[in-house]
């Protein structure tokens, strides 16, 4: 993941850690802080798209554009490409913003919708170009975009405004999952209370699946 984001631009400063566990703290103690996003991967689930599609129901569809935004969410329309916009969903906002240079990509997208910046990913060379380089790096073969796919990724960021939202291109839009007190980062006890637990508790209760895996973007060791 490390490989993939710094060849869209990220800074070196910046890195993925491994998330451990959500209670113990020595191994939380591990992540460096501030944790700028979480990236969150889960197999996709009968009850994750029940309580996606209950969820999403009453919602209108999000194609807000403009400086003004929280957050910039893009809809994820390129088939298996969940793991990129989880990626930029994480590069692109809260403070790992000014730390990624994406070739004028994030200044391009800001004053388009939803939809029209997904048609700029889909044209956009610098992003063909990190994911072809970050696939063929790898020790396994990059599936193809018609193959079936059961992971799924979400981000989690932190805004400007101290809410902490969830980003999935699946969605209809970014959902704003609560308020953060303007020392916590998005590993802090409330962030993961409102974010990745509660993603977890819903799991257990309904007798979901509850394998899953938890990298954080945040500075770096090296």
């Amino acid at each position: 993941m490390t490989r993939l984001v710094q060849k869209l631009g990220l800074s070196p400063t910046l890195a993925f850690h491994d998330v451990y566990s959500l209670d113990d703290p020595d191994l939380l103690a591990f992540v460096p802080r501030p944790v700028h996003a979480l990236l969150l991967v889960f197999p996709i689930t009968s009850t994750y798209e029940k309580a996606r599609v209950d969820e999403d129901g009453p919602l209108s569809e999000y194609n807000a554009s403009g400086s003004g935004e929280e957050v910039l969410w893009i809809r994820q329309t390129i088939r298996n490409a969940c793991g990129m916009m989880g990626l930029l969903h994480c590069a692109c906002n809260g403070g790992a913003r000014e730390m990624i240079d994406l070739a004028n990509l994030v200044t391009s997208a800001i004053p388009l919708d939803p939809s029209s910046r997904a048609q700029l990913l889909e044209t956009s060379p610098s992003i063909a170009q990190a994911h072809a380089s970050a696939a063929s790096g790898g020790d396994t073969t990059a599936p193809s975009a018609e193959a079936d796919i059961d992971l799924h990724f979400v981000a989690f960021v932190k805004s400007a405004n101290n809410n902490l939202w969830e980003l999935d291109g699946r969605r209809k839009g970014p959902l704003n999952r609560g308020k953060l007190a303007d020392e916590d980062d998005v590993l802090a006890e409330k962030a993961l209370d409102l974010g990745v637990r509660r993603f977890l508790r819903r799991e257990e209760e309904l007798g979901g699946d509850l394998r899953f895996s938890l990298m954080a973007l945040a500075p770096s060791m090296e």
